[in-house]
């Protein structure tokens, strides 16, 4: 109603012409005017009063509503709107909300037909990994002359999350029994020998010798299929990824750390490893090494909204959280340095009786002074310099 002075001004106009001038034409004026005077209140009267909506959303991609980083949401809008609707369109303005503080907007004009509302659909880029909601949906109108522009929002719930990447990784060398990343005063405990029990059928990989080949399956299935065997208990792993403020001069190397802590997780889960995490990020998040698919999930979720802002040396952050660490874990680092802070930090792993392992991501190191003193100390790992190269990169290797 605050906008009804523009009409209101214009009616004025024309009863004050009609008194000082009358006349015919004055008069058919003032009528005119007086019915789009009527026009004019019935917009500011009913508007979008009676107009209501609902949100439904269709996420391709993942399973059980689960989407990794790069799907898309299809949204789809109903708007209802009972009665008479007085304006010619309306337009609707959506906005999708990033935890991070990205946002994504989607604006289109309807039509409204008579008692049958209109249906907006449309699907959003590709998303990276985060948690997301819709901000409350705007519709705004105005009436056939542009005078009055009325607005109404829904709060229409609309929440998800998007998983990090990930990459099926066949086989990780550390696992295995003859495995020389394992220093030698832990060889036997780390060892994970396969027992005679076949477990099942998998993918056939590069490698396999011919005994393992199940012909039967290779057969029906008309693919290389090999036999997966039980195997004997692996020690617990723990999976510790800095997140600390400069580590990754490229967000995107940050992005590549946690898809390759989302990857091993996966492997884990079919190798039925007992696997734990901790993140240093702003807030120190450990996760005791577990079997099972609810901690997984778990961690899995944590992993979610990780931003890198931690603060603090690493070694210091880890010295009080004893319980994380006992003698004989597999302590796999990732990161993106290999400065002296990372040197020392596995240097601790190992004065406590662990098997530290570091997983560069980004390019070979140019530091070779550094990749040195990790060798000479028996310290190990190898560079992830893609998501895709992964899986070659988990068969084994060293620092370039």
């Amino acid at each position: 109603m605050k906008r009804l002075w523009r009409p209101a001004l214009l009616w004025l106009v024309c009863l004050m012409y009609t008194v000082y001038q009358g006349g015919k034409t004055s008069i058919m004026l003032l009528m005119m005017v007086s019915i789009l005077m009527i026009y004019w209140i019935l917009c500011s009267w009913i508007g979008l009063r009676k107009m209501r909506g609902t949100r439904s959303l269709s996420m391709e991609g993942g399973l059980g509503g689960q989407m990794q980083a790069g799907d898309q949401v299809h949204v789809k809008l109903n708007i209802e709107h009972r009665g008479w609707a007085p304006h010619p369109f309306i337009i609707v303005r959506e906005i999708l909300k990033r935890h991070s503080g990205g946002s994504w907007a989607f604006e289109e004009s309807v039509i409204p037909t008579f008692r049958s509302g209109a249906q907006i659909s449309f699907q959003t880029p590709p998303l990276e990994r985060g948690r997301y909601s819709f901000a409350e949906t705007e519709c705004s109108a105005e009436d056939i002359f542009g005078l009055i522009k009325h607005t109404r929002t829904f709060d229409f719930k609309g929440e998800f999350y998007v998983l990090p990447r990930t990459v099926f990784i066949p086989y990780w060398h550390l696992t295995d029994r003859n495995s020389r990343f394992a220093g030698p005063e832990n060889a036997q405990s780390l060892s994970r020998r396969e027992t005679t029990q076949i477990n099942g059928v998998r993918e056939y990989v590069y490698g396999d010798r011919l005994s393992r080949i199940h012909w039967n399956a290779t057969a029906k299935t008309g693919s290389w299929k090999s036999k997966e065997f039980e195997h004997e208990s692996l020690p617990k792993t723990v999976l510790v990824l800095d997140a600390s403020q400069g580590s990754y001069l490229d967000p995107a190397d940050f992005e590549l750390a946690v898809s390759t802590v989302a990857s091993l997780l996966d492997y884990s889960a079919r190798e039925r490893m007992s696997i734990g995490m901790c993140t240093l990020g702003s807030n120190f998040k450990g996760f005791l090494p577990m079997n099972n698919a609810a901690d997984r999930q778990r961690m899995v979720q944590h992993l979610v909204d990780i931003k890198a802002d931690g603060q603090g040396n690493l070694k210091d952050r880890l010295a009080g959280k004893k319980e994380l660490f006992a003698p004989g874990t597999f302590f796999v680092l990732i990161s993106s340095r290999t400065d002296k802070e990372i040197l020392e930090t596995l240097q601790w792993a190992k004065s406590n009786q662990m098997s530290p392992y570091h997983i560069f991501i980004g390019e070979a190191s140019q530091d070779g002074r550094i990749s040195t003193s990790l060798r000479q100390q028996g310290l190990r790992g190898i560079v992830v310099p893609s998501l895709q190269e992964l899986p070659v990169s988990m068969r084994g290797g060293r620092y370039d």
